[in-house]
């Protein structure tokens, strides 16, 4: 018998097609190994935190919040489409994306992150995003990066 390798897996998903690609990948790894799995959606809201309407600002955070409970829903639409029986936590958090991911590897006693290889902004969409590359570079657990 094959000891089992992973018995929980960090998926942080943003709704890009890398994150897409990423959910796969972690619900295949994680059926495969009886895993759970901590799908994560990061609000970043650094950007906003300096404008002076605080009512904007709560309008543009509960649009966040919509948007990364939509992506955290569609894992779990995924599994059930595939027929899957894998147990999924979802996960909402407010801050640095790499700096919560890496929080939460260690939060949750991690054994492998299944990352998208680039987000929705910026340059990542050229190059290995900085978040998965930050997460490479620092979790103290596998990291399979899905292109």
């Amino acid at each position: 018998m094959v000891e089992q390798l992973y018995k929980k897996i960090l998926l942080p998903t943003d709704g890009s097609k890398y994150s897409d690609q990423s959910e796969k990948h972690a619900l295949a790894i994680a059926d495969v190994n009886d895993a759970e799995i901590i799908a994560l959606s990061v609000i970043e809201n650094s950007f906003f935190i300096n404008l002076p309407d605080s009512e904007t600002v709560s309008e543009v955070n509960n649009l966040l919040k919509k948007e990364t409970e939509k992506n955290l829903n569609k894992v779990e639409r995924l599994r059930d489409e595939e027929g899957l029986d894998v147990k999924i936590t979802k996960k909402v958090a407010e801050g640095s994306p790499a700096r919560v991911i890496l929080e939460t590897i260690e939060e949750e006693d991690i054994d492998l992150v299944v990352i998208g290889s680039s987000g929705k902004t910026g340059i990542d969409k050229f190059l290995m995003g900085s978040v998965a590359e930050k997460v490479v570079k620092s979790a103290k657990c596998c990291v399979l990066v899905v292109h």
